[in-house]
């Protein structure tokens, strides 16, 4: 299937991006073509080191509910701890291409794993960069991509949810403009 587009709302509560990924599976939209991105908790210092047990059970113990729930809906899902921001959460296609991008070291301009999975999923880098700040803020996205009538359908269905910040990106238009081909006439 061809991507036309993808629709991308942030919700300020793990609530909201809930009930609105929930709209969406009514709304007949298929798990794959959806996914959340948020922070497990916030915290203003964090030392990088290794992720223990106990940070497991601080982690899921906060929000175990709202992501253990979530993450048996979804077919892929991505933990990791980034420096300055924190644990954060993938799921849905994009986890996928947050791990391609950590195991490419595909950063794309100053983007960190998160960043260069949207920007290589057609999303312009000024909307990456102020989806990377929402999280950062500890808001949550949920995105939705397929046609340009299912990003319609998407956009409308996510207005319901009064997300914080709405946006459509059109992958067309971020689409690389191609050179023209030269013919040789010898």
């Amino acid at each position: 299937m061809s991507f036309e587009g993808t629709a991308v709302a942030t919700f300020v509560d793990h609530a909201a991006a809930e009930a609105a990924i929930k709209r969406l599976t009514e709304g007949g939209f298929d798990m794959k073509h959806l996914s959340v991105i948020g922070k497990g908790y916030h915290t203003e210092e964090k030392v990088v080191g290794f992720y223990t047990t106990a940070d497991r059970v601080k982690f899921w113990g906060s929000r175990g509910a709202f992501w253990g729930g979530l993450w048996g809906l979804f077919f892929g899902g991505l933990f990791m701890t980034i420096p300055v921001v924190g644990h954060v959460v993938v799921l849905g296609y994009l986890a996928a291409t947050a791990v391609s991008a950590v195991e490419g070291a595909a950063f794309t301009g100053g983007l960190g794993a998160i960043g260069a999975a949207l920007f290589s999923s057609g999303i312009p880098k000024d909307s990456v960069l102020q989806y990377e700040a929402a999280i950062k803020a500890d808001e949550f996205l949920v995105s939705a991509r397929g046609t340009a009538a299912e990003v319609a359908h998407a956009r409308d269905i996510l207005q319901l949810g009064n997300p914080s910040m709405l946006s459509v990106h059109d992958h067309a238009e971020a689409a690389p403009a191609r050179a023209p081909l030269l013919q040789s006439h010898g």
